[in-house]
Protein backbone atom coordinates (compact mmCIF):
# COMPACT_ATOMS: atom_id res chain seq x y z
CA UNK A 1 0.00 0.00 0.00
CA UNK A 2 1.31 3.42 -0.94
CA UNK A 3 0.79 6.64 0.93
CA UNK A 4 -1.22 8.95 -1.29
CA UNK A 5 -1.91 12.66 -0.97
CA UNK A 6 -5.48 11.73 -0.01
CA UNK A 7 -4.18 9.61 2.88
CA UNK A 8 -1.97 12.45 4.06
CA UNK A 9 -4.82 14.94 3.69
CA UNK A 10 -7.17 12.73 5.70
CA UNK A 11 -4.52 12.23 8.38
CA UNK A 12 -3.87 15.98 8.52
CA UNK A 13 -7.57 16.72 8.81
CA UNK A 14 -7.98 14.17 11.60
CA UNK A 15 -4.95 15.62 13.40
CA UNK A 16 -6.30 19.16 13.15
CA UNK A 17 -9.69 18.03 14.44
CA UNK A 18 -8.01 16.26 17.37
CA UNK A 19 -5.96 19.36 18.17
CA UNK A 20 -9.05 21.58 18.04
CA UNK A 21 -10.83 19.15 20.39
CA UNK A 22 -7.81 19.19 22.72
CA UNK A 23 -7.68 22.98 22.70
CA UNK A 24 -11.42 23.13 23.39
CA UNK A 25 -11.07 20.69 26.29
CA UNK A 26 -8.13 22.58 27.79
CA UNK A 27 -9.97 25.88 27.42
CA UNK A 28 -12.99 24.41 29.22
CA UNK A 29 -10.78 23.20 32.07
CA UNK A 30 -9.16 26.61 32.32
CA UNK A 31 -12.53 28.39 32.38
CA UNK A 32 -13.81 25.97 35.05
CA UNK A 33 -10.77 26.71 37.21
CA UNK A 34 -11.23 30.47 36.78
CA UNK A 35 -14.89 30.07 37.82
CA UNK A 36 -13.83 28.12 40.90
CA UNK A 37 -11.26 30.75 41.88
CA UNK A 38 -13.78 33.56 41.33
CA UNK A 39 -16.38 31.71 43.43
CA UNK A 40 -13.80 31.15 46.17
CA UNK A 41 -12.85 34.83 46.12
CA UNK A 42 -16.46 36.03 46.18
CA UNK A 43 -17.31 33.70 49.07
CA UNK A 44 -14.20 34.80 50.96
CA UNK A 45 -14.96 38.46 50.31
CA UNK A 46 -18.57 38.13 51.54
CA UNK A 47 -17.45 36.34 54.69
CA UNK A 48 -14.72 38.89 55.27
CA UNK A 49 -17.15 41.81 54.94
CA UNK A 50 -19.65 40.22 57.33
CA UNK A 51 -16.94 39.43 59.86
CA UNK A 52 -15.38 42.89 59.51
CA UNK A 53 -18.74 44.52 60.21
CA UNK A 54 -19.25 42.34 63.28
CA UNK A 55 -15.70 43.03 64.49
CA UNK A 56 -16.10 46.77 63.94
CA UNK A 57 -19.27 46.76 66.06
CA UNK A 58 -17.40 44.92 68.81
CA UNK A 59 -14.47 47.34 68.63
CA UNK A 60 -16.77 50.36 68.87
CA UNK A 61 -18.54 48.77 71.83
CA UNK A 62 -15.28 48.27 73.73
CA UNK A 63 -15.33 50.12 77.05
CA UNK A 64 -11.58 50.62 77.38
CA UNK A 65 -8.26 50.07 75.59
CA UNK A 66 -7.65 46.73 77.30
CA UNK A 67 -10.95 45.33 75.99
CA UNK A 68 -10.20 46.77 72.53
CA UNK A 69 -6.78 45.05 72.38
CA UNK A 70 -8.26 41.80 73.72
CA UNK A 71 -10.78 41.85 70.88
CA UNK A 72 -8.03 42.59 68.34
CA UNK A 73 -5.94 39.71 69.67
CA UNK A 74 -8.92 37.37 69.53
CA UNK A 75 -9.30 38.14 65.81
CA UNK A 76 -5.76 36.97 65.00
CA UNK A 77 -6.32 33.20 65.27
CA UNK A 78 -9.52 32.99 63.20
CA UNK A 79 -7.99 35.23 60.52
CA UNK A 80 -4.88 33.03 60.31
CA UNK A 81 -7.03 29.91 60.06
CA UNK A 82 -9.13 31.49 57.29
CA UNK A 83 -6.01 32.42 55.35
CA UNK A 84 -4.74 28.85 55.68
CA UNK A 85 -8.10 27.45 54.53
CA UNK A 86 -8.16 29.84 51.57
CA UNK A 87 -4.64 28.76 50.56
CA UNK A 88 -5.61 25.10 50.79
CA UNK A 89 -8.72 25.66 48.67
CA UNK A 90 -6.71 27.54 46.07
CA UNK A 91 -4.02 24.84 46.01
CA UNK A 92 -6.74 22.18 45.68
CA UNK A 93 -8.22 23.93 42.66
CA UNK A 94 -4.80 24.24 41.05
CA UNK A 95 -3.92 20.60 41.73
CA UNK A 96 -7.23 19.32 40.33
CA UNK A 97 -6.97 21.39 37.17
CA UNK A 98 -3.31 20.47 36.71
CA UNK A 99 -4.12 16.77 37.00
CA UNK A 100 -6.99 17.02 34.52
CA UNK A 101 -4.92 18.97 32.00
CA UNK A 102 -2.04 16.51 32.40
CA UNK A 103 -4.37 13.56 31.82
CA UNK A 104 -5.87 15.09 28.66
CA UNK A 105 -2.46 16.09 27.32
CA UNK A 106 -0.93 12.67 28.01
CA UNK A 107 -3.75 10.94 26.15
CA UNK A 108 -3.36 13.30 23.18
CA UNK A 109 0.40 12.82 23.01
CA UNK A 110 0.10 9.04 23.27
CA UNK A 111 -2.47 9.01 20.46
CA UNK A 112 -0.40 11.29 18.24
CA UNK A 113 2.77 9.27 18.86
CA UNK A 114 0.98 6.04 17.98
CA UNK A 115 -0.33 7.57 14.75
CA UNK A 116 3.07 8.96 13.77
CA UNK A 117 4.72 5.61 14.47
CA UNK A 118 2.02 3.91 12.39
CA UNK A 119 2.69 6.32 9.53
CA UNK A 120 6.43 5.69 9.77
CA UNK A 121 5.80 1.94 9.76
CA UNK A 122 3.60 2.30 6.70
CA UNK A 123 6.24 4.39 4.96
CA UNK A 124 8.97 1.87 5.79
CA UNK A 125 7.04 -0.89 4.03
CA UNK A 126 7.42 0.98 0.76
CA UNK A 127 10.76 2.63 1.43
CA UNK A 128 13.46 2.08 -1.16
CA UNK A 129 16.46 -0.05 -0.32
CA UNK A 130 19.16 1.82 1.58
CA UNK A 131 16.76 4.11 3.47
CA UNK A 132 16.89 2.06 6.68
CA UNK A 133 19.10 4.67 8.36
CA UNK A 134 16.63 7.48 7.67
CA UNK A 135 13.73 5.35 8.88
CA UNK A 136 15.72 4.41 11.99
CA UNK A 137 16.45 8.09 12.59
CA UNK A 138 12.74 8.99 12.44
CA UNK A 139 11.80 6.16 14.78
CA UNK A 140 14.57 7.16 17.17
CA UNK A 141 13.55 10.83 17.08
CA UNK A 142 9.92 9.96 17.82
CA UNK A 143 10.96 7.64 20.65
CA UNK A 144 13.29 10.27 22.11
CA UNK A 145 10.60 12.95 21.94
CA UNK A 146 8.11 10.67 23.69
CA UNK A 147 10.65 9.73 26.36
CA UNK A 148 11.56 13.39 26.86
CA UNK A 149 7.93 14.37 27.32
CA UNK A 150 7.36 11.51 29.76
CA UNK A 151 10.40 12.57 31.80
CA UNK A 152 9.29 16.21 31.79
CA UNK A 153 5.77 15.21 32.86
CA UNK A 154 7.15 12.98 35.63
CA UNK A 155 9.40 15.80 36.88
CA UNK A 156 6.52 18.29 36.82
CA UNK A 157 4.32 15.91 38.82
CA UNK A 158 7.09 15.39 41.38
CA UNK A 159 7.62 19.14 41.69
CA UNK A 160 3.88 19.67 42.23
CA UNK A 161 3.86 16.97 44.92
CA UNK A 162 6.85 18.58 46.67
CA UNK A 163 5.16 21.99 46.62
CA UNK A 164 1.93 20.53 47.99
CA UNK A 165 3.82 18.65 50.71
CA UNK A 166 5.77 21.78 51.69
CA UNK A 167 2.56 23.82 51.80
CA UNK A 168 0.87 21.22 54.01
CA UNK A 169 3.93 21.08 56.28
CA UNK A 170 4.01 24.87 56.60
CA UNK A 171 0.31 24.97 57.41
CA UNK A 172 0.56 22.14 59.93
CA UNK A 173 3.43 23.96 61.68
CA UNK A 174 1.78 27.38 61.56
CA UNK A 175 -1.64 26.37 62.92
CA UNK A 176 -0.39 24.95 66.27
CA UNK A 177 1.96 27.92 66.71
CA UNK A 178 -0.94 30.33 66.17
CA UNK A 179 -3.10 28.41 68.66
CA UNK A 180 -0.28 28.41 71.21
CA UNK A 181 0.20 32.14 70.78
CA UNK A 182 -3.52 32.72 71.29
CA UNK A 183 -3.51 30.54 74.40
CA UNK A 184 -0.59 32.53 75.87
CA UNK A 185 -2.34 35.83 75.26
CA UNK A 186 -5.55 34.57 76.82
CA UNK A 187 -3.70 33.69 80.04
Amino acid sequence: MFITPENISAASKASIEKNVALLSSLTSKYIESVEQVVDLNITSLKQSLEESNAAAKQFFAAKDAQEFFALATAQTQPNAEKAIAYGRNLAGIAATVGAEISKVTEAQIADTSAKVLGLVEELTKNAPAGSENVVGFFKSAIGNASAGYEQFNKSAKQAAEVIETNLNNAVSQFAPAAKAAKAKKAV
